[in-house]
Order: C-alpha cells, then sequence, then structure tokens
C-alpha cells in the first residue's frame, strides 16, 4: 500500500468545488468530502465526483448509538467511496456495528478509520472541555486500540501520533493525518501539525491536506509539492 496526500474539499458548494477540481488536468487527486459539502448538496456530490475520477474519503464523522449508526452505514456504503470515518469515542460497540453495517452482501467495503482527538484539540482543552484528565498521547492509543479491536482499518489522528499508532496497532493499521502545513505555510486553527516531509518520516500512511492547496495560488502545483515530499 502506498502513502497518498488526500485535498480536503471544504467547499460550499457544487459550483466552488468543481471549479478547483476542473484545474487537475492531469492526475486526480484522492479528495475528502466533508459535512459543509456534503450537507449542502447531498449524495449526488460524492456521485458525481466519484465519476469524474478521484478516490474519496467521506468524511462525516459518525457518532450515535450503534443501531443508528450501523444503519447509516449501510446507506454510506451505496454511494462507493472508498474511506469513511466515524468517533471512536462512540464505543467498540458502535465501530462493530459501523463495520457491520458498512460491509456490503458481497463482503467488499469501504476502508472504515475512526476520529481519535481531532487536533484542534489539545491537552488543555481536552481537560478543560471534555474532563479528560489523562494525557492526551495515552487517551489517542486507548482509542486507536479500540478501533483496532472493533476491527477498522486505522484512524484519524495528529501526524505527532502516527508512528506510536502503528506501534501499538500494527504497522498494517492506517493513520489518516491532518494537521498537515507546509513549512513556510500558516498552521490555522490547527494545534498539532507537521510538515509533508515530516508527516512522512513519522510513518503516516495518508496526509489530509486543506488550506495549503486550495487557498494556494497554484493549488496544482502545492499539492504536487506536497506528493513530492509525502510520496515520492
Amino acid at each position: 500500500m502506498g502513502k497518498d496526500v488526500i485535498i480536503a474539499c471544504d467547499f460550499s458548494s457544487a459550483v466552488d468545488v468543481y471549479a478547483f477540481l476542473d484545474k487537475f488536468t492531469g492526475r486526480k487527486p484522492f479528495v475528502k468530502i466533508g459535512m459543509e459539502l456534503f450537507y449542502a448538496e447531498g449524495p449526488q456530490i460524492v456521485r458525481d465526483i466519484k465519476a469524474r475520477g478521484h478516490k474519496i474519503f467521506l468524511d462525516l464523522k459518525l457518532h450515535d448509538i450503534p443501531n443508528t449508526v450501523k444503519k447509516s452505514m449501510a446507506v454510506l456504503s451505496r454511494l462507493d467511496v472508498d474511506m469513511t470515518n466515524l468517533h471512536a469515542a462512540g464505543t467498540i460497540s458502535m465501530m462493530e456495528g459501523a463495520l457491520e453495517g458498512l460491509t456490503r452482501p458481497d463482503g467488499t467495503r469501504p476502508l472504515l478509520i475512526a476520529v481519535t482527538q481531532l487536533t484542534s484539540t489539545d491537552q488543555e482543552r481536552m481537560e478543560n472541555d471534555l474532563l479528560i484528565k489523562e494525557p492526551i498521547d495515552k487517551v489517542v492509543m486507548h482509542y486507536a486500540s479500540n478501533a483496532a479491536k472493533a476491527g477498522l482499518d486505522g484512524v484519524v489522528c495528529s501526524p505527532l501520533e502516527a508512528g506510536k499508532v502503528h506501534d501499538t496497532c500494527g504497522a498494517k493499521f492506517l493513520t489518516v493525518t491532518p494537521g498537515v502545513r507546509f513549512a513556510d505555510g500558516d498552521i490555522g486553527d490547527q494545534k498539532r501539525v507537521m510538515t509533508p516531509a515530516e508527516a512522512k518520516k513519522i510513518g503516516s500512511d495518508y496526509i489530509v491536506v486543506g488550506r495549503p492547496i486550495t487557498a494556494a495560488e497554484d493549488p496544482v502545483a502545492a499539492y504536487e509539492r506536497c506528493v513530492a515530499e509525502f510520496c515520492d
């Protein structure tokens, strides 16, 4: 399995996302469709972007009772995405239900990964807002272990934690890491960040990159720079 760069297409409309994707006349990047775009345009946006030849990470971060998540994942499995996710905080039972719902009658399914702690969360916020007093590194590893026990393929985590997740859950357990910025770029509202080259060195399997590409003067060049730093 090779490493890959996933572009976070955090746009509010089909018009905006197509204007962006039309710039990529050569290589078709792996793209992330999140809540903003999905809620604005509905499932059809997934079908249309897939028809353009892109792999899709559908980033909806489901978190509900196990039966609701199971049924919701069964619906999402029909969209032919390549990866989707949920919150590990929803318990092992919820993750097991999600995996069951996502698996199609023929046994195929998208990759299923769990969010451990959002990259906008740091130790102080976790303790004060969530009343979780354990070190954030320990919490992330515990959530990752729960995801592995539930049979998931990997986790979303900070690139700072990717190497330890592999140590804890095995080399084949995927790490999908947002919070990636160029060394000469703005970190925005992220708290735990790395450059693409650093993420590669520490063992991330996929990096999710948004504004450093989507807000760049030349998005295609910024994407190719990410690929060069992370994949090559």
